[in-house]
């Protein structure tokens, strides 16, 4: 495997800290999420980035590397044109599932795999077509998660191993993620370091969370903890990183805290210490002659389609007990599963509000806003797009003649129509859908 151009330390660029972005002294590159943005038409400010040699890095979050499903082809094409369009050197992804094809689910959110041979097999062909399809190298990235699947046959760090030999991919190391898994589901983190092939290393996050109630929240909103630095320092004592990037998502704090949360990770990476661990400690990467679909033999391809088949029961069984509310499957933590339960549907309706930011002014604020969403939440899980969930949730407030107040009726109409192009439901519709709903 061929080492990691560098690349410094960065920073995950956001519109909403755009202009603070394109201040910060000594900044080296930034990562983008590639879903939000559009090749053709880039922001004016990180368009400047592009220009002035700042290293751009699109980032995807929906590709679901992890699922019972292989890879979607437009998607793979939508991240390959960004790739180009931005000159990366790389694209990264996460090993994660976000969907299920039967029944048709959205989470909204990145989902952990079950560290089996099922799910890795799944995951390593999965992982091969994407790699074909993309343009540059592919990096993955461990995700945080809240609960654990039971029966699981290999450790995050044979599972990262594992993956990385059969497949030659790299890893991105979410250090926060590494605390995130220490307080959730007991894992050590320096356990899983001294597993896996740095060698293999393409850059490291690092994010702030909140622990509440015995559950860290990977919130990429609050600062980042003096934890999640130490885990950075072990992961440096271990190898240099050939890139460091913060990543904030909400709650932005001004700009000279940005700056010096920069500082403090690039104190970490520059600081003396131990010597950083050679990085040819076992063999190289490589990627195993039957890694690809086409060269399989009959059976081969039978047992991955089964195999394909036992991860997608379980992934629809785990979606619907957390989005749709049927009983969780044997064998899960079922306080965890109702605490994620909770934090998908209020993501959800955060997103929404993001993507719709009418919305809560037509309901009459935030809080009412948010009530009727998720009550909608409840029975109707998201099966698409998050604009889509926005055009759902109004057409079910129209059905019911919600809200109540004719003028914020109207305009709730209006808005709806001009965004779905088509009139609302007549009134003997709406009767029959709300029948039909309540008959459910």
């Amino acid at each position: 495997m061929k080492p990691m151009a560098h690349l410094g330390v960065g920073i995950g660029w956001r519109p909403e800290i755009a202009d603070a972005v394109e201040r910060l002294d000594g900044l080296d590159w930034v990562e983008v999420v590639a879903e939000n943005i559009c090749p053709g038409h880039l922001p004016e400010p990180l368009r400047r980035l592009r220009e002035r040699g700042t290293r751009i890095v699109p980032h995807g979050v929906s590709l679901g590397l992890g699922g019972a499903d292989r890879p979607d082809p437009e998607k793979l094409a939508a991240l390959a044109e960004r790739a180009v369009a931005l000159g990366a050197p790389l694209v990264t992804e996460h090993i994660a599932f976000v969907r299920t094809s039967s029944p048709l689910l959205e989470a909204g959110h990145l989902l952990p795999v079950p560290r089996t041979r099922d799910a890795l097999d799944v995951l390593c062909e999965n992982v091969t077509i994407a790699q074909d399809a993309l343009p540059v190298p592919l990096a993955l990235e461990n995700i945080a998660a809240l609960f654990s699947w039971p029966g699981e046959e290999l450790t995050e760090g044979q599972f990262l191993t594992e993956l990385v030999e059969r497949t030659g991919v790299r890893l991105l190391i979410d250090v926060a993620n590494l605390h995130t898994n220490r307080v959730n589901r007991g894992e050590d983190p320096a356990a899983v370091l001294d597993a896996i092939p740095l060698e293999a290393l393409a850059y490291v996050h690092v994010a702030g969370g909140v622990e509440r109630g015995g559950v860290w929240h990977d919130t990429h909103a609050h600062p980042v903890p003096p934890v999640v630095l130490d885990l950075l320092a072990e992961l440096r004592s271990r190898v240099e990183p050939a890139g460091v990037l913060l990543e904030r998502d909400d709650d932005f704090p001004p700009e000279a805290e940005l700056a010096g949360e920069l500082a403090a990770i690039r104190e970490v990476v520059t600081a003396g210490g131990a010597a950083p661990r050679p990085a040819a400690t076992r063999p190289a990467a490589t990627v195993a002659p039957d890694a690809g679909q086409a060269a399989a033999t009959e059976p081969e391809r039978g047992a991955r389609e089964a195999a394909r088949i036992r991860v997608a029961l379980g992934q629809a069984a785990l979606l619907s007990a957390l989005v749709a509310g049927t009983p969780v499957p044997e064998g899960f933590d079922r306080a965890r599963i109702r605490t994620q339960a909770r934090a998908l549907a209020a993501k959800r309706a955060d997103v929404v509000a993001k993507v719709a930011p009418e919305l809560p002014g037509i309901l009459g604020g935030r809080d009412p806003y948010r009530e009727a969403f998720l009550a909608y939440a409840k029975r109707r899980p998201m099966t698409a797009g998050y604009r889509r969930d926005a055009l759902d949730f109004a057409e079910h407030l129209l059905i019911q003649d919600l809200p109540a107040d004719p003028a914020a009726r109207r305009r709730l109409t209006a808005w709806w129509r001009e965004r779905a192009g088509a009139r609302p439901p007549r009134r003997v519709v709406r009767w029959a859908r709300a029948l039909a709903g309540r008959a459910a």
